[in-house]
């Protein structure tokens, strides 16, 4: 996340800078708006707006996009961002436990953050690493066959 990016200015330099790196092409909106979320933290409206204008797209389709991908937020996440694959091939080999295990050590549900802002956690429908499942992803970081035991060890490597 880019420190600071919370004002307007800081924000458009920001949006501004990652349109330039992946060119004003259509097909480019996927990359943009993810990159632009991991810089700022998520996509607030003043940000649609601008990729909007600045792709030629009407916004409608820019909000769509965003608020269909669960990698991208349109609300502030906290610092570290916590996926959590629901498949059924994780939630047979133990996924359940793991799951309910990591709501009771964040003290959060799905879709919340933690009231410090350090955690948020969501839930994806596949990862793509069902070889390895139960799967979490902290940040970018994947941790496969997670045991609900693992996770306090695994959670307190991130600040």
């Amino acid at each position: 996340m880019v420190l600071g990016a919370t004002h307007r200015s800081d924000i458009e330099e920001v949006v501004n800078e990652v349109v330039q790196q992946y060119g004003s092409s259509r097909d480019e909106l996927i990359p943009i708006l993810n990159e632009i979320n991991r810089k700022v933290g998520f996509l607030p409206n003043g940000v649609l707006e601008m990729v909007s204008k600045q792709l030629k797209l009407p916004q409608s389709k820019v909000l769509s996009v965003a608020t269909f991908y669960q990698m991208l937020s349109t609300k502030p996440r906290g610092r570290h961002v916590i996926q959590f694959c629901e498949s059924a091939p994780c939630h047979v080999a133990g996924g359940r436990q793991v799951w309910e295990r990591l709501q009771e050590e964040l003290n959060i549900k799905a879709g919340e953050t933690t009231e410090d802002g350090k955690w948020s956690l969501i839930t994806v429908s596949c990862l793509g690493v069902c070889g390895v499942g139960p799967v979490v992803v902290i940040d970018e970081d994947l941790y496969g066959n997670v045991t609900p035991d693992q996770l306090p060890e695994i959670l307190s490597h991130y600040s």
